[in-house]
């Protein structure tokens, strides 16, 4: 199936989406994307050619990025924080044809400076006025690219991900096959849409089987609340910082509506995961993805969880965890995660070298996660590859060690770090967020942490800082915490110090 048709099969009359104070049915969505589809036709949007999308959520972002892949196209959604020189980069990248914003963006000169040709931008206003045209059905198949997702660039230059009709679609089916949601369900979708965690798991999966979607702009913790109770909110999708902010909350009813909890873009964390289930009486079902992948790998079943697990694969999904020499190892030995599947990218825009190391001749993508699987065939996850720290010969896995000091009294969130280091190779190093009208004391959390953890992997510098730096799912950026932390060290060699 290609993805634009995912929906066409519902009831015209029920409703599809919300956004704010508007509407709109299975017909009415229909209509609007086959108008803007041969409104890009007319703009002489042509099969293959990219159409980026920079925009908050809104209809308008649902509606575009459905029309751009109707007429061919092949859709470029950008994170809307980027600053032009950063969207400047993918627009050259991508040799992009057209941009649509809602307001347009000032590229002139950093197109310039990057030696990119001039750029069209779309506003959504000019969209909504569009004139009445023909549409012009494109052949297409289910292996043609539909969209290009940039990673977040947590470490080095973002990659584009070329995702194909067939890797969206069949996400999307299996995903619905884990979280059997129906037309009766309804969805919040809170995380940016541009982010293909939220595209697959909050707008194609709900569409898919014909529920009900909430859009909400930008996330707002009590707006948020206000939505999921008034529109009787099934499935509510969030990242950690999302549910600790949930779980402290006082006011319980707000979600009694929530059938599903679902957890992804950064680790929820064993406490909190323990603790959420005791409180609400549902687990938060932690999954698992990539940009890679579609992106959805794994997820809890309602009906099974494992608490720190990632969960068992979607279906259609394989998993396999290998060691150093590439070999598959057994249940609980821990090494590289391995998945294949129908999710798996078509590659990275024009970087055959860096598909070729992702991506096996068989299929096999590597995640560059570190993880082992038990006998149930539940996923857990470890650490990043590369976030991996060797120090005086062992290795050290940062999140083991986040997970004892987020247990520690008055921490916030945490984040753990390898550094240079001539004497050991690398030197541990913590950074701590304290909750607020908290405050945390160096000397006695290192003692905390004697005893809990190998001496070993004991930080040997701490630092106390209000906040972390994040992509927007919440993943710490930890090549900036790097970076900081050298510079730091470098001017001032006992700065940060605990002892």
């Amino acid at each position: 199936m290609l993805f634009h048709d995912i929906f066409a099969h519902h009831p015209k009359e029920r409703i599809a989406i919300i956004d704010q104070d508007r509407s709109v049915t299975y017909g009415e969505f229909q209509d609007l994307v086959e108008r803007w589809a041969a409104y890009f036709e007319a703009l002489g949007v042509k099969k293959g050619d990219r159409v980026g999308l920079v925009s908050k959520n809104c209809l308008e972002f649902v509606v575009t990025y459905f029309a751009v892949i109707k007429a061919g196209g092949v859709i470029v959604p950008i994170n809307f924080q980027l600053v032009p020189r950063e969207i400047a980069y993918i627009v050259k990248d991508t040799a992009m044809k057209l941009l649509v914003v809602k307001e347009k963006l000032p590229l002139e000169e950093p197109l310039q400076e990057l030696s990119a040709s001039p750029l069209k931008q779309l506003t959504f206003d000019e969209l909504l006025h569009a004139p009445d045209r023909e549409f012009v059905p494109v052949s297409l198949t289910e292996h043609d690219p539909s969209t290009i997702i940039y990673t977040s660039g947590t470490t080095g230059k973002p990659k584009g991900a070329m995702l194909s009709h067939g890797n969206l679609y069949a996400n999307a089916r299996d995903f619905m096959e884990s979280i059997p949601l129906t037309a009766d369900d309804t969805a919040l979708c809170v995380l940016p849409m541009y982010h293909c965690f939220a595209w697959t798991v909050c707008v194609a999966g709900p569409l898919l089987r014909g529920g009900r979607i909430i859009i909400q702009a930008v996330y707002q913790f009590k707006a948020a609340m206000r939505l999921v109770k008034q529109y009787g909110v099934t499935m509510f999708t969030g990242v950690p910082a999302v549910y600790r902010l949930l779980h402290e909350s006082r006011d319980l009813d707000s979600v009694d509506s929530v059938r599903y909890f679902i957890s992804g873009g950064a680790p929820l964390g064993l406490d909190l995961a323990r603790s959420f289930a005791l409180k609400f009486g549902r687990p938060v079902l932690e999954g698992y993805g990539l940009s890679e992948a579609s992106p959805v790998v794994s997820v809890n079943l309602p009906h099974k969880v494992k608490a720190g697990s990632i969960g068992p694969t979607i279906a259609h999904v394989e998993a396999k965890i290998i060691n150093a020499h590439g070999e598959e190892i057994p249940h609980f030995e821990r090494g590289e995660l391995l998945v294949k599947g129908p999710n798996v990218m078509l590659g990275y825009l024009n970087l055959p070298e860096a598909t070729a190391k992702a991506i096996e001749k068989d299929g096999w993508l590597h995640t560059g996660d570190v993880g082992y699987m038990d006998e149930d065939g539940f996923i857990f996850l470890v650490d990043r590859v590369k976030d991996m720290i060797i120090s005086s010969g062992e290795n050290v896995y940062p999140r083991e060690i986040e997970e004892v000091v987020s247990a520690y009294p008055g921490v916030e969130e945490c984040s753990v770090i390898g550094i240079p280091d001539a004497l050991r190779g690398q030197s541990i190093c913590l950074y701590v967020v304290s909750r607020e009208g908290e405050t945390i004391d160096k000397k006695a959390l290192r003692q905390y942490l004697i005893g809990r953890i190998a001496p070993y992997k004991v930080p040997r510098e701490y630092f106390l800082v209000e906040s972390l730096p994040k992509t927007a799912l919440g993943k710490v950026r930890k090549n900036v915490l790097r970076d900081e932390t050298v510079d730091i060290l470098s001017k001032n060699k006992f700065a940060g110090r605990a002892l």
